[in-house]
């Protein structure tokens, strides 16, 4: 038995949760059962708990600036956990991954130049980049008996072709859950760098790996690599604290990461939100507990899931995640068109999950589920699937 309880459940609802309270605003039924938006359903540590009440409790919530400690337990954790330091001097605090690849694409690109992602993917690179007036160029996935793959020779025509001037790489991605391997992320570096493309690699997920399975940062690729790329980290994820805005970029050339600052002042960002700070500080210090037993109880859940889906609804099969707390659900098996399916899951199930076409066109027929919830929880979700299909 470990020290920490997450069959707890929590009433999250009228607490302003996006998850939970804004259904019926974004065209749900008001009882759908929330398991989409990538947050957890899990108290956070609870000395960060103690840290954000110990700063509420002071009463002055001034501009603010991160101290020797915070840069220190941020090197202190990846260090540890992934086998590479991000120095003080080249490791930026910004409001988000999102916020910060915006001022990557602006920074490193001219408008009309080409950015390449790999659908099915997080739903806010693309609309990134097309807002911010570049061309969205995509090299899909090839899904192959169960799992995804990259195509390097598309990959790399696709970059001739449209003069692409920029990657984004999530890692582990999502929504399909693979854990980039070594071998992987060296090719596309050698393509990247071969081509004069910058190498943006989202990492928020890098905590949440399953066993048999290692993740491996972009930023251990070398310098040369680096040189060329900017790391996108943040302890939003990891321990549930995405409402305080945290996050920290590497960016290991001093001239991208000038142009970078540059950008984000424009955009009038100085300093961070004190709490997100504090909470991100707390975290990395105490939280190797808290998160080595949420990880284990993920993986119960995602073992829950695996065997429940196999024994009642064999029309959807699990796309065997090796990371991330997203699990992405093949439903081709169960005969309807995409449309039928997603008004199904949604009005005749009452779930709410992230239907796979907003990542792009190859996760149409497929669903993203949230597992990071009490297994009870998760257990109704699917509950709810085996009684409508």
């Amino acid at each position: 038995m470990g020290k920490y309880d997450f069959d707890v459940i929590t009433d999250r609802r009228n607490t302003n949760s996006l998850k939970y309270d804004f259904a019926v605003q974004r065209g749900k039924p008001a009882d759908v059962l929330p398991l989409w938006v990538a947050d957890m359903d899990f108290k956070t540590v609870p000395e960060v708990r103690e840290a954000l009440a110990e700063k509420a409790a002071h009463g002055i919530f001034g501009y603010s600036e991160p101290d020797d400690g915070y840069f220190s337990t941020v090197e202190t954790w990846f260090s540890k956990h992934f086998g590479w330091t991000p120095e003080r001097k080249r490791l930026v605090l910004s409001c988000s991954v999102i916020f910060s690849l915006c001022n990557l694409i602006e920074a490193e690109t001219e408008p009309g130049d080409a950015v390449i992602i790999n659908p099915p993917v997080y739903y806010p690179f693309g609309e990134s980049i097309l807002e911010n007036n570049r061309k969205l160029v995509t090299s899909d996935l090839v899904y192959r008996d169960g799992r995804y793959l990259i195509d390097f020779d598309d990959f790399e025509q696709k970059i001739i072709k449209e003069n692409v001037k920029m990657y984004v790489l999530c890692n582990p991605h999502n929504p399909v859950g693979r854990v980039w391997r070594t071998d992987e992320l060296k090719r596309l570096s050698e393509i990247c760098l071969k081509h004069g493309v910058f190498v943006v690699s989202d990492e928020i997920h890098g905590d949440f790996v399953y066993p048999g399975h290692e993740f491996t940062s972009y930023a251990t690729l070398g310098e040369t690599a680096l040189k060329h790329a900017a790391i996108c980290t943040s302890a939003s994820k990891t321990f549930n604290l995405a409402g305080l805005h945290n996050s920290n970029t590497y960016i290991y050339d001093d001239e991208v990461r000038q142009r970078f600052l540059t950008i984000q002042n424009k955009k009038g960002y100085s300093q961070s939100n004190i709490m997100g700070i504090v909470a991100c500080k707390a975290a990395y210090t105490y939280g190797e507990q808290w998160h080595s037993e949420l990880v284990e109880y993920l993986t119960g859940n995602l073992r829950f899931l695996r065997d429940y889906l196999k024994e009642n609804i064999p029309g959807i099969r699990l796309v065997e995640p090796e990371g991330t707390y997203l699990a992405w659900l093949d439903c081709k098996g169960l005969g309807y068109t995409d449309t039928e399916l997603n008004d199904i899951i949604v009005n005749k199930a009452k779930l709410w999950l992230d239907a796979g076409n907003i990542f792009g066109k190859p996760g149409e027929y497929f669903e993203r589920i949230n597992i990071a919830c009490p297994r009870e929880v998760l257990g109704d979700a699917l509950q709810r699937l085996k009684n409508t299909f």
